[in-house]
């Protein structure tokens, strides 16, 4: 291709287009959907009789369609969509070294107790959902606490080895939630297994289970296959005993909710509907006022995923009127407040109101700066908006692009 040759000028585009949506197994019409446009659109697009569209719409295909790579779409000089709508944490490098890093001699300290695990765990989770930013706030804490439980698990045996490996799986949680929306998939990928990994050695049912939630967000991340996502949620489903106790029941309706925004994002409503409800009867039995202290499952938890599973169903006006319906208030998570407050501007978006995506948007990074800096749709939102002639939206837009650290005309 010659090197003057303009984003408008590439002619397989449409072919590109065509082989990532069938890849990834959407209709025409969903992709348009999804991407507030019509099926005649995207087929238009896909022929050659329209051209490529212009950078915050295709920012938003590779969204869609998982395409790290603008390259992957237009055919020219690599253009990571990653680094135009996410920046990377400042601390990443050293979260990589952390995961990355084989202890292969022998230590000469003591190993923790029980005790001293579960109150350093715990702490890494307090700081994840009580720190306005919290990806600061655990990448203080990762490297050390991996490089100690994983010392820990080599010192001790029997029950307290399989208590420290059940540590080690939330550890690798902790890490997994950090490095998710920061341009290193290959993290997300291996702290998922690394966790599952540490789970089924410990043969603890419960970190299984939370294991097998974690995972679930990787795969359906990754675009891997929508019936290996749910497989793995309902295995683990079975794993616990649901009538014994909260935190049986907890997970189980966790891996229901699992498998019910996998079957959204493929745009099976009837069996979408069919596991929330499950979820949903599972956090009625617990009450409203019940919230798991680290999964936060609980009311609001699955009131608030309504919202993303209309939104990924292409509901606009359904996913609106649930937003309207939950309290994030009662929900013991700044960084999972701010989530829901995003989604909420999603749904908004898929309206095209622009001023209430906006004044969500703002609310979520007051709840939580880094929840909101990292988020794939803010940052997107923001460059499209960014386009926007409504005046009135204008100058809000700008400072919050200056807030996420968004680069905009």
């Amino acid at each position: 291709m010659p090197n003057n040759c303009t984003p408008t000028e590439v002619p397989d585009f449409g072919k590109r287009l065509r082989h990532h949506r069938t890849r990834k197994g959407l209709t025409r019409a969903v992709l348009g959907g999804l991407v507030g446009r019509s099926a005649e659109w995207v087929k238009a697009i896909e022929t050659g009789r329209l051209q490529v569209p212009r950078l915050p719409l295709l920012l938003r295909i590779a969204e869609v369609l998982q395409v790290k790579d603008l390259a992957d779409l237009t055919g020219e000089q690599r253009l990571s969509a990653t680094t135009v709508t996410r920046d990377a944490h400042e601390k990443l490098p050293a979260i990589r070294t952390a995961l990355t890093t084989y202890h292969l001699t022998s230590s000469d300290k003591e190993p923790l107790t029980s005790r001293q695990v579960a109150d350093r765990v715990r702490h890494g989770w307090q700081l994840w959902h009580g720190n306005r930013n919290h990806r600061s706030g655990v990448a203080a804490v990762i490297p050390d606490l991996l490089a100690d439980i994983q010392r820990t698990v080599r010192q001790v045996e029997g029950n307290e080895r399989r208590r420290a490996l059940t540590a080690l799986a939330q550890v690798y949680h902790l890490a997994q939630l950090y490095v998710s929306f920061q341009p290193a998939q290959e993290l997300v990928t291996l702290t998922g297994d690394r966790a599952m990994a540490a789970a089924q050695d410990a043969d603890d049912p419960h970190a299984i289970a939370v294991a097998a939630w974690y995972m679930n967000h990787v795969f359906r991340d990754a675009g891997e296959r929508h019936e290996a996502r749910v497989d793995l949620a309902m295995s683990a489903a079975r794993l616990v005993k649901p009538a014994q106790g909260p935190e049986d029941l907890a997970r189980w309706g966790l891996l229901q909710l699992g498998a019910a925004l996998s079957h959204a994002k493929v745009g099976k409503s009837g069996d979408a509907w069919r596991y929330w409800d499950r979820a949903d009867e599972a956090a009625r039995r617990l009450g409203d006022q019940y919230a798991h202290p680290y999964l936060i499952f609980g009311r609001g938890m699955v009131d608030a995923y309504a919202v993303t599973m209309n939104a990924d169903l292409l509901q606009g006006g359904s996913a609106v009127r649930a937003a309207a319906r939950i309290d994030l208030a009662s929900m013991p998570s700044a960084t999972r407040r701010s989530f829901h407050l995003i989604e909420s501007a999603r749904a908004h978006d898929l309206q095209n109101e622009d001023i209430a995506v906006v004044h969500l948007l703002n609310k979520a990074y007051e709840e939580s700066p880094e929840t909101a800096r990292y988020n794939r749709f803010a940052r997107s939102a923001v460059i499209r908006l960014s386009e926007s002639r409504n005046g009135m939206i204008r100058d809000d837009v700008r400072s919050l692009a200056r807030s996420l650290g968004v680069r905009v005309a």
